[in-house]
């Protein structure tokens, strides 16, 4: 019968970012044979918990909570293997593009983007959520 509990120690990383709007963790580290690392869906919070108005820093903003929690599960960018992109207005997506190339630099993850008729408050443009695996185990299971 299969499990519904992944397989390995689980460890969940907060950074304050996602407790801003409901009680869930910004990742959860998934322990085994490869560590794997998911997000939830991560706004553009700034530092202090304020949501910048304007696009391109929510969506600067989104990136370096990443970088936070990856930095957390002791990763970073460059162990990103898949990232899903919420986008609210279809008119932010060349300038998206731009800071996406930015802040992946030569990572090259599998990519899902999405138009969001609206995301959890109205004036949040951007969230993003990935998924990042990291090979270097901890102490060998038996």
């Amino acid at each position: 019968m299969a499990s519904s509990e992944p397989a390995g120690k689980v460890r969940h990383i907060n950074t304050d970012v996602i407790s801003r709007i409901a009680r869930f963790s910004d990742g959860v580290v998934i322990e085994g044979t490869v560590r794997t690392l998911r997000t939830s869906g991560i706004p553009g919070f700034r530092r202090d918990g304020t949501l910048p108005s304007d696009f391109g820093e929510q969506a600067n903003c989104a990136w370096e909570n990443i970088a936070g929690i990856l930095a957390a599960a002791g990763m970073s960018v460059a162990n990103i293997v898949s990232v899903t992109h919420y986008l609210v207005r279809r008119e932010d997506l060349p300038l998206y593009r731009r800071i996406c190339e930015e802040q992946l630099g030569a990572c090259r993850p599998t990519s899902m983007l999405l138009f969001a008729a609206g995301l959890p408050w109205p004036e949040m443009l951007v969230e993003l959520q990935v998924e990042a695996v990291d090979e270097k185990t901890g102490p060998q299971q038996a």
